[in-house]
């Protein structure tokens, strides 16, 4: 018998959580097919997508009441999807506003439809109160935090926790020597990461000020090689907005799209300039030392300042208890505030190494090194299925 499962996700890093648990669905079930709405790697696994995610990738209020036509439409069309396949199980990924809007609908159209949510609301850092919200929503949320299932436990929702990819993401394999051969850098020339996030509203906001800062960290040091790994969601919108915000400078920046040269980039780079977001863990992960930068929309970040219970937004800051990498977000976060603190890790060898180790000690708070998340992810999902006569 064939097991149908549909897997929705909005936004890039919800799409690799995708592609991660179905490659593990299909190893544990070969007969099995898929449904849903993802993107380019949800689609090398076999999830045709009915329309383009991009155009869900919404991080504001203000942006988020402009988009809101839009989001409702695609809600409806995905739970419309899954009215015409019948799956046996729906996987609700990440993306908070978007997979709730289809979760509620699919419960009034498939009430019998077994939910899933992968990746709940960080209630530990902010509005508690979507706790309850989410368990009345689904039936069984897939935990990313040992910390998370408490909060939802609490309110009655089945909680597994089965880790983050992040956490989990190996570096053994990448190879410096590969990435610089193939951008033609000179072996001993420092490099310098750009990641401004894979949303259109943190390029519009973030890539800025960071083009900004590695300009001027640039023409300070001539050596420097400045390289942007670019994902695959906004790739158009940051060339587009690369090729102009750096049209003065001594030399390009170097774009990358591919994922293998993106682990050796990491693994490379005597720094980074990152976007807020899971692409801090794993460059802490790859041992490269950071400056943490993100902007928002002035009317969310005023109200999102009131909510947040957390004084940090990096993970590993936040399981430190310190500041280990700097963030500076908002009005902070300027070309010149993220070169001053960049150019240390830049210059200080010793400076380097101190971020590193700290980095390192929290990641071991977190967790690292804990197994392989989609595995854990799919026998949860398998699990639940047999437990409710699905297998």
């Amino acid at each position: 018998m064939t097991l149908r499962v549909m897997l929705v996700a909005a936004e890039a890093s919800g799409d690799a959580l995708g592609a991660g648990l179905a490659c593990a669905l299909k190893q544990r079930n070969p007969d099995i097919e898929f449904v849903g709405v993802g993107g380019s790697r949800m689609a090398a696994e076999g999830v045709e997508s009915p329309f383009d995610i991009a155009e869900l990738s919404i991080l504001g209020i203000f942006e988020g009441l402009k988009a809101y036509p839009r989001v409702v439409r695609r809600a409806d069309e995905t739970a419309a999807l899954a009215v015409r396949t019948r799956p046996d199980v729906a996987v609700l990924i990440d993306s908070w506003g978007f997979t709730l809007r289809v979760a509620r609908r699919l419960r009034r159209r498939l009430p019998d439809l077994p939910l899933v949510k992968y990746v709940g609301p960080q209630v530990w850092a902010s509005r508690p109160g979507r706790a309850k919200t989410l368990a009345g929503a689904v039936d069984l949320l897939l935990a990313l935090h040992r910390f998370d299932a408490p909060y939802f436990e609490a309110e009655g929702l089945p909680t597994v926790f089965v880790g983050s990819s992040a956490l989990a993401r190996d570096f053994s394999g990448a190879d410096p020597a590969r990435l610089r051969a193939d951008l033609a850098v000179d072996p001993g020339a420092p490099i310098l990461l750009v990641l401004p996030g894979s949303r259109p509203s943190e390029i519009e906001r973030v890539l800025p000020p960071f083009i900004e800062a590695a300009g001027a960290l640039l023409r300070e040091r001539p050596s420097l090689e400045v390289v942007l790994p670019v994902a695959g969601t906004v790739a158009a919108q940051v060339r587009q907005a690369v090729a102009v915000l750096s049209k003065d400078w001594p030399k390009p920046p170097r774009l990358i799209e591919d994922e293998t040269l993106k682990a050796d980039a990491m693994v490379a780079a005597s720094a980074a300039l990152a976007c807020s977001g899971t692409v801090t863990t794993e460059l802490a992960l790859a041992g490269c030392p950071m400056v943490v930068g993100y902007r928002l929309g002035p009317l969310t970040y005023r109200v999102l300042k009131r909510l947040v219970t957390t004084p940090y937004v990096t993970l590993f800051n936040i399981a430190a208890g310190r500041m280990v990498a700097p963030e500076l977000i908002q009005d902070a976060c300027t070309g010149p505030a993220l070169a001053a603190a960049a150019a240390p890790l830049l210059d200080d060898p010793a400076a380097r190494r101190a971020q590193v180790e700290a980095q390192n000690d929290a990641l071991e708070k977190m967790g690292r090194g804990g197994g392989d998340p989609a595995g854990r992810a799919a026998d949860a999902v398998i699990d639940f299925l047999k437990q409710k006569g699905r297998l």
